[in-house]
């Protein structure tokens, strides 16, 4: 009797204690923001390219948009050039993984940090670099062949197709290096030692059993790498305009010249993104075969393998990379940044710190882009790290309601493209009632939502590694989950959370794709004013400006380094 007559009391008494837990909010919060970063301008996007300016429901920005011969080959010339860049980015990457993880070359680190000095080197300013080593008139590489052979011209062009696809292999092959790293150092030597005691030869080895168990992996990243290239805007906006080349999202900029298409935009966008869905369906397939790769598990014996007088070609290969897209173009523009005229070569006459002088004193607009580009990254990188350690600790302790829905919210933005991402968050924000246009928060809000998926990733698997044990012992005492989160969880995982938060800064500092449509007079940040630069062919300051922008990254990833540890942007493990 007295039992039944309290069980209500006792449940409205609980109902206000857990409504009154401040974890319970803070995951509410954490979910609606989700909504609002994610689900909001992504439902925009489909919304808008299903209607008319007006509202009213049409598939006319569809046939408008599609059924224009030029738009149309915009989008085959970005699957060409995808293809072109994944065969270069195999190219570049699988031989030096190869080289690293599984022969005996020496000077195997060294080589690890070029491809780290790659991955940290913004691609837009990897392509001014090449514009000024091999321009097909003053470019240097031109200049020098001209002057030692004395033939008329130079046999570079960087304005060509092949030119673009190779500036753009240069600063995305390290993705595959580090997928190949990571599936070959799964690989026990064993198996290799079973094939040799076979009859078959190192070559005929590596071709039949080591890279085919690495196959799934190494096809992911391409996967990945294609996607890259096709929705990349900074590089092909330097090389391919020039050149006349109209790809997809080049040709996406002329939606927001006046008068502006907004609608027309969103319907060119949807091929792309069901083609970016698809393919990453696929890529998350292949690599859930792990049974595939780690055939023989952890327990097995790894040894690098002597390949003899090899050791010493892949080593003249893996220098001639680093050459390739580290030395020269960071040699150019230090050059460049130094010289009065960049035309005139080095000469003594020509040198001067005026340029260095002109954008930390002089030159508002560059000093105020790279204020803003430290700014908005430092932001975006905290806002992310904080996201991501609430919603993988949310998700994987099964705190929240859905918490697959959860996860799949914040992992959404992997499956669209940057620049696809800000014609939605245009649509979503830039007008009333947010009018966020032309703002740093819109910035921030853009790259917060394009590169969350890697904290909350980073974040989910170290959170797995704990032992709820040590969550459970704080809750008996009297912790509350945000307590156990603040002074467990964190503390614990400080190495994830710090490389999380520098890798995150460094992608944010070199994106341009995103911030293209989005930056104004006052949030113009180094990606978006690099194309304005370029455009007056103002390559000295440009050149001072990016030095300084890569030795500001530089001392941040050595900071990381110092408490993350080495590897902690290109793990290999």
């Amino acid at each position: 009797m007295s039992e039944a007559a309290l069980t209500p009391t006792a449940a409205v008494v609980r109902a206000p204690g857990r409504l009154a837990d401040p974890a319970l909010w803070l995951f509410a919060i954490l979910i609606a923001a989700l909504v609002l970063l994610v689900a909001n301008p992504i439902l925009r996007l489909a919304w808008d390219s299903l209607h008319t300016a007006q509202g009213d429901w049409s598939l006319q920005s569809y046939a408008a948009a599609l059924g224009s011969s030029r738009n149309l080959q915009a989008l085959l010339n970005s699957l060409y050039l995808g293809a072109a860049v994944t065969v270069l980015a195999l190219v570049l990457g699988v031989p030096l993984a190869l080289a690293v993880s599984r022969s005996n070359m020496p000077a195997r680190g060294l080589v690890h940090l070029s491809v780290l000095a790659a991955f940290v080197m913004p691609n837009f300013l990897g392509a001014i670099a090449w514009i000024l080593l091999a321009g097909p008139n003053a470019g240097w590489l031109n200049r020098l062949f001209i002057e030692f052979t004395g033939f008329d011209k130079g046999p570079f062009n960087i304005f060509s197709f092949w030119g673009l696809a190779f500036v753009i292999a240069l600063y995305t092959f390290p993705l595959i290096y580090v997928f190949t790293t990571a599936a070959l150092d799964l690989i026990s030597t064993e198996l290799e030692d079973a094939a040799a005691i076979h009859g078959a030869g190192k070559f005929q080895t590596m071709a039949r059993v080591t890279l085919p168990l690495a196959l799934p992996s190494i096809i992911g990243a391409a996967i990945l790498i294609f996607l890259e290239a096709i929705s990349l805007y900074g590089t092909p906006a330097l090389i391919a305009i020039p050149a006349r080349i109209n790809l997809a999202t080049t040709q996406l900029v002329s939606f927001f010249q006046y008068p502006l298409q907004v609608e027309q935009a969103a319907a060119f966008s949807m091929p792309i993104l069901l083609l970016t869905v698809v393919m990453l369906m696929l890529q998350r397939h292949l690599l859930a075969r792990r049974g595939y790769v780690s055939v023989s598990g952890k327990g097995g014996e790894r040894r690098p393998l002597d390949i003899g007088a090899w050791k010493w070609v892949l080593l003249a290969y893996s220098a001639l990379v680093g050459l390739l897209a580290v030395v020269m173009p960071l040699a150019i523009l230090v050059i460049a940044s130094l010289s009065k005229a960049w035309g005139k070569g080095l000469a003594i006459s020509n040198l001067t710190l005026a340029n260095y002088h002109n954008i930390f004193f002089e030159q508002l607009t560059v000093r105020s882009a790279l204020i803003n580009t430290v700014l908005y990254s430092l932001s975006t990188a905290l806002v992310c790290v904080l996201m991501g350690i609430c919603i993988a600790y949310a998700t994987q302790r099964r705190i929240t309601p859905f918490p697959s829905v959860v996860q799949f919210l914040a992992l959404a933005p992997v499956a669209v493209p940057g620049i696809i991402l800000a014609i939605g968050l245009y649509a979503a924000y830039a007008g009333p009632p947010f009018s966020l246009y032309g703002t740093g928060l819109l910035i921030v809000v853009a790259f917060t939502t394009r590169f969350l998926p890697i904290a909350v990733t980073a974040c989910a698997a170290a959170v797995r590694a704990l032992n709820p044990e040590l969550e459970e012992a704080v809750r008996v005492l009297g912790g509350g989950r945000v307590t156990v989160l603040l002074r467990v969880v964190a503390p614990l995982l400080k190495k994830t959370l710090v490389g999380a938060f520098i890798l995150i800064f460094v992608i944010c500092t070199k994106e341009l794709s995103t911030a293209v449509f989005l930056s104004g007079p006052e949030s113009r940040v180094v990606s978006v004013l690099t194309l304005d630069l370029s455009e007056q062919g103002n390559y000295e300051i440009l050149a001072a400006m990016g030095v300084v922008l890569v030795a500001i990254v530089t001392l941040v990833v050595a900071a990381g380094m110092r408490v993350a540890g080495r590897d902690f942007m290109l793990r290999r493990g």
